[in-house]
């Protein structure tokens, strides 16, 4: 190994690297790009031993351009401050640590032209996979992502989509509206008969499913729903609604449906703040199982969905070639009833 050379003053290239070793620049690649040809021990040993003193790094731009894709798998959610959206790509870390890759996120904000703007920025960077976790928008709205993602994987990336995904989209399969229509029979059946949903904009497939099953098992258990209010999917726009109809009247014994938990912790505390009481006086119910909900008192009535699970199955169906839908077993939903909603007489 060479004791006179010294590398030029910042990052460390592949070329030091191969100088500082004493070999050539073919061998220390092969040590160090994770190249499938056989490198002598010897070799090894030295291309490390001087990749280590001089701090290198690879070039993962440049690897992805040699390679046509990267070591990365995207991920877009639509509010990173959302809990859901943070348990899920929990799930979707653990199964990139275990891959030996790494997860990027870009945020939405739930904006369908955002949404084609980072999928088209993400292309350059060549990752393996790219997960759309945040809600699908239908319509006009999300023009321009079917292009983008078709030249995604013109390149040879794997999308996946949560939910149902486009033709020749892989897609992980969420029942919201099955889960929705237990929950509504599940409250129907504590003796609910009033209820009212505070969803997100029309057009939105979480809410729009959520809302159609939760109104088929609410109304096939005998109870009526009582107006739907819109607005978004955060705590926020949960707050502002409940605060509307508080102000307009809402009746002791009605239960409020969230269109998830987030939105209805919103709404608990609009009810709180006008003096009302949750559960005996108004219920409220949600839907995800985030772990805040479980921690409020009174508890708050959900559905829960394993969201790691979902996260970490994402990721496998981003990375393994042969990977096959039907052969993955739908994944759990359960309604859990807490003080929220307490049985009605």
């Amino acid at each position: 190994m060479s004791e006179t050379y010294a590398p030029p003053r910042g990052a460390a290239t592949l070329h030091d690297v191969a100088r500082e070793a004493g070999v050539s620049l073919a061998t220390a690649s092969r040590v160090l790009n994770g190249s499938t040809r056989k490198v002598a021990e010897s070799y090894r040993d030295r291309v490390e031993a001087a990749a280590e003193k001089l701090g290198y790094t690879a070039n993962l731009s440049a690897q992805a351009i040699a390679r046509g894709t990267s070591a990365i798998v995207a991920l877009l959610v639509a509010d990173i401050a959302d809990p859901y959206f943070g348990q899920l790509a929990s799930g979707v870390a653990r199964g990139a640590d275990e891959a030996g890759l790494i997860v990027t996120i870009a945020i939405t904000e739930r904006d369908p032209q955002r949404e084609v703007r980072l999928v088209r920025a993400l292309r350059g960077q060549r990752p393996r996979g790219l997960i759309l976790a945040a809600s699908r928008t239908e319509g006009p709205d999300a023009a321009g992502l079917k292009a983008e993602l078709d030249a995604f994987s013109g390149t040879g990336g794997r999308v996946v989509m949560l939910g149902t995904g486009a033709d020749g989209v892989r897609s992980i399969g969420l029942d919201n509206h099955g889960g929705a229509a237990q929950l509504g029979a599940e409250l129907a059946a504590l003796g609910y008969r009033d209820a009212v949903i505070v969803a997100a904009a029309e057009g939105i497939r979480t809410s729009d499913d959520r809302i159609a099953g939760f109104t088929q098992g609410f109304t096939g258990g005998g109870g009526s729903i009582r107006g739907i209010r819109r607005g978004g999917f955060t705590r926020d726009a949960g707050y502002a609604a409940g605060q509307e109809l508080l102000a307009e009247g809402l009746d002791a014994g009605t239960v409020v449906f969230g269109i998830s938990d987030v939105v209805a912790i919103g709404v608990m505390s609009a009810i709180r703040d006008a003096g009302r009481e949750i559960g005996t006086d108004i219920a409220v119910a949600g839907f995800d199982d985030i772990a805040t909900g479980r921690d409020i008192r009174p508890g708050l009535t959900t559905v829960r969905v394993p969201l790691e699970e979902l996260g970490f199955q994402a990721l496998t169906a981003a990375v393994t070639a042969d990977w096959d839908a039907a052969a993955e077993p739908p994944l759990p939903l359960e309604v859990i009833v807490r003080g929220s909603t307490p049985p009605r007489a």
